[in-house]
This record gives structure tokens, C-alpha cells and sequence, in this order.
């Protein structure tokens, strides 16, 4: 039993159940013993590899996609460029190569930021970062960002954002609730509370008894906050996680351990708890505060920025050995049976803009 497991048993004999973005709240980012302020989850000796740490690859065609939205934007200076929920600092430690590379004055004249509210991994960032001459700061949320045009990437981000969730039982719809059982085991269990029917993903009203929907309030938010954020200063946004792209109903609440699922009630605190996201809503939120957005599979999106290119000049030296490393990096990333149909994109862009690869329809 966990120590926050523990404590959360004591909370909800206090006070009662808890709904599912609390519960998930408490396990990730509760100060003592949640999940990313205690532990390094990413990389082969954590619980899970994101997209940075397989291949150099995707830092720089991120880099490229955000150096072509500033020029495509302008190229106003001063810019912050910006990564939200930044892991380990792989993504932004390529980006600032790259960027040093395809534009020095853009480089060396920019603001960079990471926002990140867990103090253990702002540590590690700065470790990964240490080397560069670049001035970096660190914020704990967008509020604090200088008031300038504002290039920012957020890569599997949304996916930690606590959600609601909804259960359809004999009397409607009941938020989901996270209580505990005769044996005072964790379990989930419809509440009392009669749920509004407007505030369900379209299709909840065909779902069938014992259904469950999600709905993210807080990545609404979030997302808000971002997009006007770039409404006020100028900018665009890239944002990448696994999701879908038309809402629907289903269960997507998941916790990974040790790169494997496991039960998402098991061990409060030392597991990742994610859902899937709904790019559809997302990207009604951006269009609501005035930008085009635009989706795409990360798999179309990293073929339209080059990655074959790109694979194909950093093998052209190399040995079998790592052309083959390279090859399976990009099966990885691109491929639709791995994360190429899985994890999605949405870029948010001031209307009229068109940054390759998006068409202006999308």
C-alpha cells in the first residue's frame, strides 16, 4: 500500500468519494507524494519513452515547424519561445540546436521558457540544458511569460490533465466516483448527482447503461489561456499527444507503470495516469478565441516536415548499425501502427496563416 494511497483512503472516509480529476489530481501532482513531483517517470528505466527521447529527428522538425510559423508570422523580435510540461528537456535541448542552426540571430536574440510546476524535474531540465549559452527561465504557468509574440510546443501535455468522468446509470447520467468497497479497497462507483445532459460529448444521449464519457474542463482551460495568450501577442502553438480526433464515448483513463498497464486504482502516487485527448475540443476552443486551428495525424505531420529527409542525411555517413537505429526511430514516430495514427497534432495559428504542412481547409 502507498503512502498516498493510504491518504486517500483516510480523505475519503473524511469526506467522501472523490471524482475521478481529483483522484487523478492527488496521484500526479499532489506535493508529497504525487507521481511527477517524486519520481523521473520518462526514458527506459522509467514508465514510459516519449517522442523526444526515441530520436533527435523529432526535436528538430519540431524546431523547423516553429522557426517556419515565426517567419511566417513576421519574424517579430523580441519572441519567447516556449515548451509546456517540458519531461526531461530532450525536446527543448534539440529544438535550441537546431534553431541555432537554421537562424543564429533568431537564436541567440529570442527568449526561451519552460513552464513547469514540479520542482524535481525543473532540476533535471536544467541539467539537460546546462551546456547551452542560451538564457532559459523557468515559469510554473503562461501568467508569467514576457507580454511578447509567443512560440510555444506543448508534447504530451494534455494527457496529464485531470478529467471528469461520467457513467450512464438506471436514473441518467452520474459523475464517476472514486470510493472504497466493503473491504475498504478503492473502487469506482456512480455518485448520487444527476449530471447536466449538455454538458456530454455528442452521442452520450445513444449510449447504453454503464457507458462512461469524459470531459476535460481543465485542458478547456488551459488550452483557453494559451490561445489567448497568442491572440493578445502574436505567436502560434504546436501541441502533440495520443488522442482522437472526433469525440465519442469510452473509458480512457489508464495508468502506466514500469511501460506497462496497470490497474488505475492500484498504486496512487507511482504510476502515470493519462487519458486520451479530444483534439476535436481542443481545437473548438482555439477557433472560439479567435485562431485557425489545425489537426493532423503526427505521422502526416512528420512526413510533411521531412522526416525521411532528415532520416536519410543523418544515415548517409553512418553505419548499418545506426541507419537501422534511425530507420526504427522513424517507424516509431511515424509509422500508423505505432505512434503515427495513435498521437495526433493540433497547431494554432493566426487566422489567414498557413504553415506547411497544414493547408489552409484543414
Amino acid at each position: 500500500m502507498t503512502r498516498l494511497r493510504t491518504r486517500i483512503v483516510d480523505l475519503i472516509e473524511a469526506l467522501g468519494p472523490l471524482p475521478v480529476n481529483e483522484y487523478m489530481a492527488l496521484c500526479l501532482f499532489d506535493p508529497a507524494d504525487g507521481y511527477y513531483t517524486t519520481r523521473e517517470p520518462f526514458g527506459a528505466a522509467g514508465d514510459f519513452i516519449t517522442a523526444p527521447e526515441i530520436s533527435q529527428m523529432f526535436g528538430e522538425l519540431v524546431a523547423v515547424w516553429l522557426y517556419e510559423a515565426w517567419a511566417a508570422i513576421g519574424r517579430p523580435m523580441p519572441v519567447t519561445i516556449a515548451e509546456i510540461g517540458p519531461g526531461r528537456g530532450t525536446l527543448m535541448k534539440d529544438m535550441l540546436r537546431t534553431l541555432s542552426r537554421l537562424d543564429p540571430a533568431l537564436a541567440n536574440g529570442a527568449a526561451y521558457a519552460l513552464i513547469e510546476t514540479s520542482p524535481r524535474l525543473t532540476e533535471i531540465q536544467k541539467q539537460t540544458l546546462g551546456a547551452t549559452p542560451l538564457a532559459i527561465g523557468w515559469h510554473e504557468t503562461i501568467e508569467t511569460l514576457p507580454h511578447q509574440p509567443l512560440l510555444i510546443v506543448g508534447n504530451e501535455l494534455f494527457d496529464a490533465v485531470p478529467i471528469r468522468q461520467y457513467v450512464r446509470a438506471d436514473a441518467g447520467w452520474r459523475e464517476r466516483m472514486v470510493g472504497l468497497d466493503d473491504q475498504d479497497a478503492l473502487c469506482f462507483f456512480a455518485g448520487a448527482g444527476s449530471v447536466d445532459p449538455t454538458l456530454l460529448p455528442v452521442g452520450a444521449a445513444e449510449a447504453p447503461q454503464g457507458a462512461i464519457v469524459e470531459v476535460a474542463p481543465a485542458r478547456a482551460a488551459l488550452m483557453a489561456a494559451i490561445a489567448e495568450r497568442i491572440v493578445r501577442n502574436s505567436g502560434a502553438g504546436l501541441f502533440l499527444d495520443y488522442g482522437y480526433l472526433q469525440p465519442g464515448v469510452g473509458d480512457t483513463l489508464q495508468a502506466l507503470r514500469r511501460h506497462n498497464h496497470e490497474d488505475v486504482l492500484a498504486n496512487p502516487g507511482e504510476a502515470d495516469l493519462t487519458s486520451h485527448v479530444d483534439f476535436a475540443a481542443l481545437a473548438a476552443i482555439v477557433r472560439a478565441q479567435g485562431l485557425d486551428a489545425h489537426l493532423s495525424t503526427q505521422g502526416n505531420f512528420l512526413l510533411g516536415m521531412g522526416i525521411l529527409e532528415r532520416a536519410g542525411r543523418l544515415g548517409a555517413d553512418a553505419g548499418q548499425a545506426a541507419r537501422d537505429t534511425i530507420a526504427d526511430a522513424v517507424e516509431r514516430l511515424a509509422a500508423p501502427q505505432a505512434m503515427g495514427e495513435l498521437f495526433k497534432v493540433l497547431a494554432a495559428v493566426p487566422r489567414g496563416v498557413t504553415i506547411r504542412p497544414f493547408a489552409t481547409a484543414d
